[in-house]
């Protein structure tokens, strides 16, 4: 299920991080705040509980995220920033961490790091900043749902609409939240208007690749 935000404020920071001019500081706290709205309009795919807590007034019982169900599993390097957004909020949930590196000849993605937590029963939060051709996404997604989550959600900031909807299409159990849906992708496979390399735009490295 795709969910583009219709938040005036969650168009402003995508805006913001187009903008060439964005430094690396501001281009890594915009994707942070955007990890934090796009959570905040996913919550309703998250495992919730109520829980008695002491107050000022006595006792309550109120509604909580069930952090110790939720894993927030970002796509290095670029979802650093999203993820620390994401467990800013949720501050008990556990992190995981993929990296998966982009062939710039055939536009495909290969796995060269994986350290996650057990995922059975868990909600997982994917974050990744870009979707492209989905390539990379998509093989996250295969890696995860192997391993027995109860439900995974994907927060995004901005993809191409063939590629959202190629990942889409192929999970179309996982609820993907994202701020911006662009047009189209170039013959470089790149996010046309898009805002560039995500990870390299966000720590200061171009060309490192």
């Amino acid at each position: 299920m795709i969910n583009q935000s219709s938040s005036p404020l969650a168009k402003h920071l995508v805006n913001t991080l187009r903008d060439e001019q964005c430094d690396a500081m501001a281009f890594r706290h915009g994707l942070k705040e955007l990890a934090k709205l796009l959570l905040a309009e996913a919550v309703e795919s998250l495992p919730l509980v109520e829980r008695k807590i002491p107050t000022w007034q006595g006792s309550f019982v109120g509604t909580f995220v069930d952090e110790s169900r939720v894993v927030c599993i970002s796509i290095l390097r670029a979802a650093l920033p999203m993820q620390e957004g994401v467990l800013e909020v949720l501050t008990d949930a556990k992190g995981g961490f993929l990296a998966m590196k982009r062939d710039e000849r055939t536009h495909e993605s290969r796995l060269y790091y994986d350290r996650i937590p057990d995922l059975k029963g868990k909600t997982v939060i994917v974050v990744d900043p870009m979707v492209a051709t989905g390539g990379s996404l998509h093989d996250a997604l295969t890696i995860i749902g192997e391993r027995g989550p109860d439900a995974i959600v994907s927060l995004n900031v901005i993809g191409a609409k063939e590629g959202v909807e190629r990942v889409s299409s192929a999970f179309p159990g996982v609820s993907i939240h994202i701020a911006q849906i662009d047009p189209h992708l170039n013959t470089d496979a790149y996010i046309v208007p898009g805002l560039g390399d995500a990870g390299d735009r966000a720590f200061n490295t171009p060309d490192s690749d």
